[in-house]
């Protein structure tokens, strides 16, 4: 009975052992964020799954990398993708308007839900507002708009394995967290080709960075890094999950990371997780690059966390409409 027990034990330690395993013939920093990686979450809250991908050398470092997980509000960069692709084919421009509905309405996050029904809005403001305040309503409409299962086949066309949603945003039940999936893996791979502005084009590319880059919500990867250090991220929050997905400036050299978490017994044991991830990530980058890390401030403990997709208590104001840029997808 000992024997099978000590069985049992390591087969549920596999997953994060195996990278142990494999960074022992990677040198440097690499090897050490690796293992760093495998050991805290030996001992996270709830399930996580991560990755972080250095720009400059390639190197990736990762734990359940490829695990399907509740994408939460992370799904709503492939609906951005989506928009710009049908932007870059002229179905419609930054100025075309979409009517609010009542079957767009959802009260979990932001406060276009509050609008009347037949409200319209610019695809331009849509946009902001899905990303930098995630408003779910606002999704909702681009959805609508693009169609749900464009958005699959163009994330499936991409290689993006896990990434799939099944249903518009819906946050009232626990329906969400099956009908939108993704993993660390699927974001880290669209992040790094729009990192690299050969997601759709070059313009697309800048244009969906400068969206990101104006997140509200910076509690999580930001939050112990260094102040002013440029990020272009998205998170994601549910009761019992909360996601950080972005591309990090760093500089000389730029990476990306993908930390999702859930089944957590609380929001802000997540929150610790996330953020000594990044911090991690970050200063192991650094010694990659030659250089020291910066020393940035102890991250607090509990504030500054996304607003959940299902909280209706701070509706957020809405960011002002502005003309479409000139230059031509």
């Amino acid at each position: 009975m000992k024997m099978r027990g000590l069985v049992v034990t390591l087969c549920a330690l596999l997953p994060a052992l195996l990278p142990l395993c494999a960074s022992a013939q990677i040198a440097g920093p690499v090897a050490e964020l690796q293992l760093q990686l495998a050991s805290i979450s030996l001992h996270a809250p709830g399930h996580v799954a991560m990755e972080i991908k250095d720009l400059g050398s390639g190197a990736i470092s990762s734990v359940n990398a490829r695990a399907s997980m509740p994408a939460a509000s992370t799904i709503k960069i492939p609906v951005m993708v989506e928009v710009f692709r049908q932007l870059s084919n002229g179905r419609f421009d930054f100025n075309t308007t979409v009517g609010l509905r009542r079957s767009d309405k959802d009260w979990g996050s932001g406060s276009l839900c509050n609008a009347r029904a037949g409200t319209r809005y610019s695809v331009l403001r849509l946009l902001k507002a899905m990303i930098t305040v995630s408003d779910n309503t606002a999704t909702n409409m681009l959805i609508r708009l693009v169609g749900r299962q464009n958005i699959n086949d163009d994330m499936l066309s991409i290689g993006l394995q896990h990434t799939r949603l099944s249903d518009y945003i819906r946050s009232q039940g626990d329906d969400i967290r099956y009908a939108l999936r993704s993993s660390p893996a699927d974001m880290v791979m669209l992040l790094e080709q729009m990192a690299g502005n050969e997601l759709i084009d070059r313009w697309s590319s800048r244009e969906m960075i400068s969206i990101l880059e104006g997140q509200r919500h910076n509690g999580l990867l930001p939050e112990p890094l260094p102040m002013g250090l440029p990020i272009a991220h998205k998170t994601g929050t549910l009761h019992d999950t909360l996601n950080d997905v972005g591309i990090v400036f760093a500089d000389p050299q730029p990476y990306v990371i993908a930390v999702m978490t859930t089944n957590l017994p609380s929001l802000s044991a997540g929150r610790r997780f996330i953020r000594g991830v990044s911090r991690l990530a970050y200063d192991q980058i650094e010694q990659l690059a030659g250089e020291a890390p910066v020393k940035a401030p102890a991250p607090s403990d509990d504030t500054g966390s996304d607003t959940p997709m299902w909280d209706t208590s701070a509706p957020a104001a809405q960011p002002a409409a502005q003309p479409a840029p000139t230059a031509t997808p």
